[in-house]
């Protein structure tokens, strides 16, 4: 793609972006000094905080940079990623937030041995816990990369090792003490950085006579030259005359090249030409047209459409509830209800942010549309504002998104990173204080190197993936764990090991290249890239099962345990464990 000139005012943005994270977590230091202030901040921190936090840690790569960028791609469908990602919530509140609370643990697989009594079953937990985090890592460090490389153009792997030295750094340093400062900062921060580029675009859009749901595909408005960095297959509505350097279906071209309708191939390092006024050809699966663009039904590549739908929705709407991140938050409200609190008021937060990235997709796909050929729809945010907007305006729009892309990769990164340390550290090692801060280290520099093998994957998908694993594991762990009484440790092992080998082997499977479409009618693929509708039901059904066949193995003092996570806190029942916890 074209490039665009490196900014003075962008590059200032990310540093001092850097550097309030930096210096933020600096302060939360100073206040980190026991056990439990490096897994839970002491369980002190009160409702709005703690949803600022939660927000900020929530809101990753994939909401700032994905979103937008598969609403540009795919249209309407595309929508059910921010729907699902708030609507998680609401589950998590409903079930979840105040019993898992009142459990008095500090990670999942605490609460798991804490509510079936099963050290193996904690085990099996810290496995799945690392194993979601670990993913999750993945495309936060993906993100960085393509960030400074669109930005400063810097080679990709740099983005990857600063976002993931800075969070380390502050991790290491003062744990959820330091982090939980960090993330409310940066919640504002991106909400900021997303909602004024939006609605100065939004102002723009209104000034001109553009139209979104025309039957052609999107048109340039001026020459473009586009760059392939990875292999990707496109399709050509009508015939197209463009200038090619590189491969095109396995043909070297240099000059000239008539494309006729149909899907072509395009290598990497290949360069389009797009003359003002041309149809950009898009990239393949994705709706051609504006009026297919803007309707349902579509899916998001593939052939079959609905399934893809119905998968994501479920994962979005339960892997919100099996998220190690998200959870361990509600380890550190002083009390159920505070934790009920802080979950209703992440909802707002959370709706409130998404109406931006959701108007910067539809931008996107009018004023940077040479995106749709690459597939590198994740770069919509940051090219918008100087696409759009010339001079010192649009400088200062990029500048700010830069400084919220950078966020958005360091609050996540950070608070995946406190979930693995945490349970490694409790789990594996001995529990102190500097068996966290290695367990850091290690947890950080294993999937930064991983990311960098990736760097193709859509953000939003890569995250999607993620979601499907965790609501096809933790999740039925969750909920089965504090609503049914007959759960055994027996069936939650099942459980957990049937979704989560579905899931996550399909999502593996996906991040190394998936399968063709064109076996079993692309069933297999479709599978792969969406596997909730089939690892969720498996999950559950799996608990369930074995837990009836195995239940005479129910812990013998259920009721008390039942009655601990379902009572009020100021009853006292659970602060002999939180002390023991504390002494530990």
């Amino acid at each position: 793609m074209d490039g665009q000139p490196i900014s003075a005012l962008t590059v200032i943005a990310l540093t001092c972006a850097a550097l309030a994270t930096v210096v933020i977590g600096i302060y939360g230091v100073r206040l980190a000094r026991t056990t439990s202030d490096f897994l839970v901040a002491s369980r002190s921190v009160g409702p709005r905080w703690n949803a600022a936090a939660i927000s900020g840690e929530y809101l990753s790569a994939a909401s700032f940079l994905g979103v937008a960028g598969l609403i540009a791609k795919y249209g309407a469908d595309a929508l059910w990623y921010p729907v699902g990602f708030t609507a998680g919530y609401l589950g998590l509140l409903l079930f979840v937030a105040a019993p898992l609370r009142r459990s008095g643990a500090y990670t999942v697989p605490d609460f798991a041995e804490f509510r079936l009594g099963s050290r193996r079953l904690r085990t099996l937990a810290t496995v799945v816990v690392v194993l979601v985090c670990g993913l999750y890592l993945i495309p936060q460090f993906q993100g960085a990369g393509l960030t400074l490389n669109i930005l400063l153009g810097a080679p990709y792997w740099v983005g990857a090792v600063v976002v993931g030295a800075i969070v380390i750094a502050n991790v290491v340093g003062g744990g959820m003490r330091s982090i939980t400062f960090v993330q409310a900062f940066q919640y504002w921060l991106k909400l900021t950085a997303v909602a004024i580029p939006a609605l100065v675009l939004l102002f723009h859009f209104f000034g001109e006579d553009r139209s979104l749901g025309t039957p052609a595909p999107p048109v340039v408005t001026e020459q473009t030259t586009v760059d392939i960095t990875t292999d990707v297959v496109v399709q050509i509505a009508d015939r197209e005359l463009m200038w090619i350097t590189g491969t095109v279906d396995g043909r070297a071209a240099d000059g000239q090249v008539l494309l006729l309708p149909g899907e072509h191939e395009l290598s990497r390092g290949t360069e389009l030409r797009l003359a003002a006024g041309s149809s950009v050809p898009v990239v393949s699966g994705a709706p051609a047209a504006g009026s297919d663009w803007l309707g349902p039904g579509n899916g998001f590549g593939g052939p079959h459409p609905t399934y893809q739908v119905y998968s994501l929705i479920l994962a979005t709407f339960l892997g919100t509830m099996g998220l190690p991140h998200v959870l361990v938050r509600f380890y550190t409200n002083p009390d159920g209800k505070a934790a009920r609190a802080t979950a209703l008021a992440v909802i707002g937060l959370l709706g409130v942010f998404y109406l931006f990235p959701t108007l910067l997709g539809v931008f996107a796909r009018l004023y940077v549309p040479q995106l749709l050929i690459t597939g590198t729809s994740d770069a919509a945010v940051l090219l918008l504002p100087g696409s759009v907007l010339s001079g010192l305006p649009g400088q200062l729009l990029a500048a700010l998104v830069a400084a919220g892309a950078l966020a958005a990769f360091l609050s996540t990164s950070s608070g995946l990173l406190v979930s693995i340390a945490g349970v490694l550290s409790t789990d594996v090692l001995r529990g102190r204080i500097r068996d966290f801060r290695a367990a850091a280290v290690l947890a950080g520099a294993v999937p930064l190197v991983l990311s960098l093998a990736v760097s193709s994957f859509d953000v939003s998908r890569a995250v999607g993936l993620v979601f499907g694993v965790a609501a096809s594991t933790l999740c039925p762990l969750l909920v089965l764990g504090i609503w049914w009484r007959g759960l055994t440790a027996a069936g939650a092992a099942t459980g957990l090991v049937a979704g989560g080998f579905v899931a996550a082997g399909a999502t593996v499977a996906s991040l190394l290249g998936g399968v063709s479409e064109d076996v079993w009618r692309g069933w297999p693929a479709a599978v792969l890239d969406y596997p909730a509708a089939l690892s969720v039901p498996v999950a559950f059904a799996s608990m369930v099962l074995i837990s009836k066949v195995t239940r005479g193995q129910s812990p013998a003092d259920v009721s008390r345990i039942f009655t601990r996570l379902h009572v009020p806190e100021r009853l006292g029942m659970g602060s002999d464990r939180e002390q023991g916890l504390r002494s530990a």
